[in-house]
């Protein structure tokens, strides 16, 4: 079958990369990932969806996101390679749950790359000048801005090109500016103007009721933020010490981000000029080019808005940047699984950087920017595919411990039974919550990348003369659980409650009763379909064999 390798060819590709990232460079990555353009455009859209009510969604996808990325952290600790998310449903499920996981994940994190372009772009338009009114039409960017937007692209690619070491003092640098600047906004904007009669005013707190709360955690750029958290996580190959680094720098990120993201919806609530709100007939009328720069020159804050129009182009820039790092090695990841050609698999001996994987997810960024031209549309996709991503997590720690128990697990959580369902149930809730026909189009595009899977499970072996059906009939058995939950859970949004944009076939309450039972259902569908599959079996070898290299290392004399 193609989802095998040699464990010398595997072993080698992966010897090319540097081990040079500490516990403070990935936590750095981290949260540089998410403190993008999230934190410049996410408070608006979630107000504008839930009003005052988005604080609270800020804090449901932290807890949604801390659920899943604890889950992953116990596999990212356990298999420190690079590329590591597109991984790991691989190990537990064979080919087809592995890919469908690795393109989910695949399309979801690098379409962020030109979602943070086309934010540095957008926020530019505000400038006082006629050139930069030209770059944003108030939906989506024009000729001009996309054409400024792929000079962003190449930017960050070639911040890239040289050496991983490079990226790890450029992205701390800017991680540190990332973090001040949104602490500075939030509490200039608090002690200029702090309004709560917007809170009590413009229909209280939760004007569009507790549906839109959930909606804006799946699509208002909330499920866009926090999905950074697993950037450490594919850069798991170059991390010193995964064991321990991995871990504390996926959870550090999250907590770190819920407070700055609440600190700036509040900011955000309080500092809307009430004629605004007046205006455009409560807060979903709200329309801001540039949101926090907007409030701060509302309020006489200039040189809060010159510092956020320069921010905006360090902040995506500076999740450009790690988000380029980190899809080359996912596509390095998705090679080695055996769904693309050799040359995507090679790294540059002297760099340690996978040169080949960095021009491919350059050239798909390009076809996004020139398809989705607005940060929203952008979000939208990015959410619903990243959630769908998410579900094999959940599944595959518990399936892990299920058919490899005596892999050595740096990290292992003694409450991850209840964790990993709860996960599983978090992930399918916002999947729900992202509305139809939205989770309708994203599950689609799942399909699209079948037939890569299609040609080198099925076609290639043809072509060679060889019948892959025996060796694939369980790969499709082990996989079917994910491709019936996700036309199940099309199904379920379409027919679900019109407030999540269904047809009302199912009752108000009683589908988010039925989405935490399927979520379940399909959780331990997942867990009891897991086999010890080809892939995994050549990753116990290759950590088996690195463990005995590192005790022998450690056993011989100083000196020899």
């Amino acid at each position: 079958m193609t989802t095998t390798k040699t464990t010398d060819a595997e072993q080698g590709s992966h010897a090319n990369y540097r081990r040079s990232l500490g516990t403070i460079a990935l936590t750095a990555t981290g949260l540089g990932s998410i403190i993008g353009s999230g934190w410049l455009f996410g408070a608006e859209r979630a107000a504008a969806i839930a009003g005052p009510a988005a604080i609270v969604a800020w804090v449901i996808g932290a807890l949604v996101a801390l659920t899943i990325a604890l889950t992953y952290s116990e596999l990212g600790a356990m298999f420190p390679k690079a590329g590591g998310m597109v991984r790991y449903g691989q190990y537990s499920h064979g080919s087809l749950a592995g890919y469908l996981a690795a393109w989910a994940n695949w399309i979801a994190i690098v379409s962020v790359i030109p979602g943070e372009a086309t934010a540095s772009v957008q926020y530019m338009s505000s400038w006082k000048f006629g050139w930069a009114h030209a770059l944003y039409d108030g939906k989506e960017l024009t000729g001009t801005g996309v054409a400024l937007a792929s000079v962003l692209l190449v930017f960050y690619f070639f911040m890239n090109w040289f050496a991983i070491s490079l990226f790890a003092k450029t992205n701390t640098a800017i991680t540190v500016f990332k973090v001040v600047v949104p602490v500075l906004t939030a509490s200039a904007l608090m002690a200029a103007h702090f309004d709560t009669g917007n809170v009590a005013h413009n229909g209280g707190f939760t004007p569009n009721g507790w549906s839109s709360v959930f909606t804006a955690v799946a699509v208002s750029g909330i499920v866009w933020a926090y999905n950074g958290f697993q950037s450490p996580l594919n850069l798991a190959g170059e991390a010193r010490n995964p064991g321990k680094s991995l871990p504390k720098a996926v959870i550090s990120s999250i907590i770190i981000a819920l407070v700055i993201y609440v600190a700036l919806q509040v900011a955000f609530l309080m500092a809307v000029p009430a004629d605004n709100l007046a205006a455009g007939h409560g807060w979903a009328g709200l329309n801001f080019n540039s949101p926090l720069a907007d409030l701060a020159v509302a309020w006489g804050l200039n040189w809060l808005a010159l510092l956020l129009y320069a921010d905006a182009f360090v902040s995506p820039s500076g999740t450009g940047m790690i988000y380029a790092a980190t899809t080359s090695r996912m596509i390095h990841g998705v090679q080695e699984n055996g769904h693309l050609p050799g040359v995507f698999g090679k790294v540059d001996k002297k760099t340690g950087v996978p040169r080949p994987a960095l021009l491919l997810n350059l050239v798909i960024a390009f076809l996004f920017l020139a398809v989705f031209r607005g940060w929203g549309s952008l979000a939208e996709i990015v959410s619903i595919a990243t959630v769908i991503s998410y579900i094999t997590g959940p599944v595959a720690v518990m399936s892990l411990r299920r058919i490899s128990p005596d892999l050595t697990r740096p990290v292992k959580l003694r409450a991850m039974p209840v964790v990993a369902p709860v996960a599983m149930v978090f992930g399918s809730l916002v999947l729900y919550w992202g509305r139809w026909p939205l989770t309708g189009k994203v599950i689609l595009i799942m399909a699209v990348g079948l037939p890569v899977w299609a040609w080198y499970e099925i076609g290639k072996p043809l072509t060679q003369g060889r019948k892959p059906w025996a060796e694939l009939a369980p790969h499709l058995k082990a996989g079917a659980w994910m491709v019936a939950y996700l036309l199940i859970m099309a199904a379920v949004s379409w027919a679900g409650g019109k407030e999540f944009g269904g047809k009302g076939y199912i009752p108000e309450g009683v589908d988010l009763a039925v989405v935490v039972a399927l979520g379940l259902a399909f959780y331990f569908w997942g867990v009891r379909s897991a086999w010890r599959n080809p892939s995994l079996v050549q990753a116990e070898a290759e950590l088996q064999a690195e463990a005995e290299a590192e005790s022998a290392q450690d056993k011989a004399p100083v000196g020899a």
